[in-house]
């Protein structure tokens, strides 16, 4: 999450960013048929607060100030369109869907391309060369990893975006005439949905990996507990959190790298 603090109460800015590690961290975590990751010996870091300095004793008390008890599903609607919302106001550029750090762009492909290959190493025998392999960008804003970085190694892309005009954006960009790939790495599906909504046939999340399957997670990182960003409705969580969110599901931490 990248924030504009100048609205911030002076009280609340120190503490704010302080609480932003601003690294991102990259994260895989691979399906098992079992837990195999657990916080051990520890609790969730679960105190948190938002960009205006407002403290909460955890999520639960966050989310309810937000949705209420989680009764009514119009709320809980209602709190994911206002973020949608904020960035309808955004230009479909890479300034804009960078929060204006456009600059970092080159730098933050770089370090994911790193990232990848070692982990393509790591997992496949011919380091995924001779393999058909295909990628879910969620959140692909306007296709800018997806072009930069996925269509390189992966045979076919699929993108969920609920910014519409991100995601014309995204059609426009990786139209096969504008790129120097084959046809054998293309992008094949654009979804406009939100992710809580998107329902692929092979089921949600988990369910839908194939054998051999992973999720790659790229966040920045809150310093402890969790951030609330009340303009775009982000939220950043620590470290721990996301550990234990991960044990949770049933997923297996593979690799880390901040």
């Amino acid at each position: 999450m990248e924030s504009d603090p100048t609205d911030f109460y002076k009280s609340s800015l120190h503490r704010f960013l302080n609480n932003i590690a601003k690294p991102k961290r990259w994260r895989v975590p691979l399906l098992t048929g079992r837990v195999q990751y657990r916080v051990r010996g520890a609790k969730m870091e679960a105190a948190g607060l938002d960009s205006e300095g407002r403290e909460f004793k955890n999520a639960e008390e966050m989310w309810r100030a937000q949705i209420g008890d989680g009764a009514d599903p119009h709320k809980k609607n209602d709190w994911y369109r206002k973020g949608v919302g904020y960035w309808e106001g955004v230009e479909a550029s890479v300034d804009g869907v960078l929060g204006g750090y456009g600059h970092v762009n080159d730098v933050d492909v770089k370090g994911s391309e790193a990232f990848l290959k070692t982990l393509f190493s790591e997992l496949f025998a011919d380091s995924g060369r001779n393999r058909q392999l295909v990628a879910l960008d969620c959140g692909s804003g306007i296709g800018r990893v997806s072009k930069n970085l996925l269509l390189r190694y992966f045979n076919e892309i699929d993108l969920v975006e609920p910014v519409s005009h991100f995601l014309e954006a995204a059609r426009e960009n990786l139209a096969s005439g504008k790129l120097m790939l084959s046809e054998m790495h293309k992008a094949t599906n654009f979804y406009c949905v939100p992710l809580q909504e998107f329902t692929p046939e092979t089921g949600r999340a988990k369910a839908g990996l194939k054998p051999g399957g992973f999720f790659v997670l790229k966040e920045n990182i809150a310093r402890s507990g969790f951030v609330l960003d009340n303009e775009d409705r982000s939220i950043t969580r620590s470290d721990l959190y996301f550990k234990e969110l991960f044990g949770q599901c049933g997923l297996h931490l593979y690799k880390s790298k901040f």
